[in-house]
């Protein structure tokens, strides 16, 4: 199972939600509240398009987005001057379950 950790690594203005180094994990279709600092609705609708992707084995390379484990994403929130908050920029990291991989290697025969 695809397990990714959305980690904030910088905000320009203000976010009243989120603080460089809150994280939230999802594992499947689960958001893993107990793992999670904070979730912001706005936030993560710029997000999900990308974690059902990254759900379905897309890597963020080939759509450009990052690199083969590593996405950055921004939340919507253009900030001043056009409002008072501040765009938070993610770093989505794509970590798959080590079980899966070598469920998935003994079924190809390696």
């Amino acid at each position: 199972m695809e397990r990714l950790i959305i980690k904030v690594i910088e905000i320009r203005g203000k976010c009243p939600v989120f603080k460089v180094g809150d994280k939230i994990v999802i594992e499947g279709p689960e958001v893993k509240l107990n793992e999670t600092d904070a979730l912001c609705i706005h936030a993560f609708s710029s997000l999900l398009p990308y974690i059902i992707a990254f759900r379905k084995g897309v890597k963020p390379k080939e759509i450009g987005l990052g690199t083969e484990n590593k996405a950055y994403i921004q939340c919507p929130d253009p900030g001043p001057p056009y409002t008072p908050g501040g765009t938070v920029v993610f770093e989505v990291t794509v970590v798959r379950d080590e079980t899966e991989k070598s469920l998935g290697n003994s079924e190809r025969g390696n």
